[in-house]
């Protein structure tokens, strides 16, 4: 399928990128760079070093995302922040005020709770067997975070109408409402920021805001690529048999997977869609928005991991996986 971004569709729009250090965030605000936009990307792992992360000791910085952004075409800015501290989020606030006067995109993917929702034989533990503060702490990184980056945030957004909020999420709300989430807390958590969009969304529509809900696929991101023992050159080989016969090292599931950037890609046709008010309020999920929009993951590919669960995996179906690339 031939497509390409268009480099100045968001020339002159200012994003915010809340959680933009890896995986998701780093793909959106790179997606963003890709269509011109000025990029300001927000996270605790910094080359400064003065804030500490809940994925202590892993490489990728704040600072790394926002040179990628700039090399795509748009302008990266970097700025350390814990979105669990109002007053940085207040100081973002007034940075983006003073130097770039305008918020015409904010993008909630604050995360942070990989290690704290463990591994498989942790899911489906009962909440009385699991324990309470990792427990708490990871649904303060996925709702409170988000509430404080909106709340401080808004006010700048509001100022014009057409602007967008994306709450990043697991799972659309029709997904999760019929079906328990890996634990108790991770459930909470993710139904509660697809709730988090409709309400903003009942909010910003007297503004001519759209705020929505937004789940990709299967990441190919550092972290999973690195469970899989593999790298974004190398990813289809972990679907095959080692040379001395060994199992491969990804689920054969794992061929539905996509780049980070494409759930970005997403976003940006959101963002340069002079009708998205349409979505205002709505759950939903990059795969369906590429057949909507035309665009595609950076090899061409328009990967769909969730119609496929939805009608082939748990029904039980045999299907090819190329057709749902």
């Amino acid at each position: 399928m031939s497509w390409t971004p268009d480099t100045e569709a968001l020339r002159g729009r200012v994003a915010v990128v809340a959680g933009a250090t890896r995986g998701a965030g780093r793909g959106i605000a790179a997606a963003l760079g890709e269509a011109g936009a000025t990029v300001l990307c927000t996270g605790r792992s910094s080359r400064a070093g003065t804030l500490r992360s809940d994925y202590g000791g892993r490489p990728e910085t704040v600072e790394d995302t926002a040179e990628l952004v700039t090399e795509l075409g748009g302008t990266g800015v970097a700025v350390p922040v814990d979105h669990l501290d109002s007053a940085q989020v207040a100081a973002l606030a007034e940075r983006i005020r003073r130097d770039h006067g305008r918020l015409d995109v904010l993008v909630n993917d604050i995360w942070g709770g990989e290690t704290l929702t463990g591994g498989p034989d942790n899911w489906n533990t009962p909440l009385w067997e699991l324990d309470l503060d990792p427990g708490l702490r990871l649904l303060r990184l996925a709702v409170d975070t988000h509430l404080i980056t909106s709340h401080h945030l808004l006010p700048l957004l509001v100022e014009r109408p057409g602007g967008l909020v994306v709450e990043m999420t697991d799972g659309t709300t029709a997904h999760n409402a019929e079906r328990y989430r890996l634990s108790v807390f991770y459930d909470l958590a993710k139904t509660s920021v697809n709730r988090l969009a409709f309400s903003q969304g009942h909010e910003l529509a007297a503004h001519g805001g759209t705020a929505v809900a937004l789940t990709p696929g299967w990441l190919r991101s550092e972290m999973m690529l690195e469970h899989f023992r593999t790298t974004e050159e190398t990813w289809r080989d972990s679907l095959r048999p080692g040379p001395d016969g060994e199992p491969p090292s990804a689920p054969a599931d794992f061929a539905l997977s996509e780049t980070p950037r494409y759930v970005g890609r997403a976003i940006v046709a959101l963002a340069t869609d002079p009708e998205r008010t349409r979505w205002n309020q709505r759950s939903l999920d990059v795969g369906s928005l590429a057949r909507e929009y035309g665009f595609t993951d950076v090899d061409g590919s328009q990967p769909d991991s969730w119609r496929y669960i939805e009608e082939v995996q748990e029904p039980g179906l045999a299907a090819d996986y190329a057709d749902f690339r």
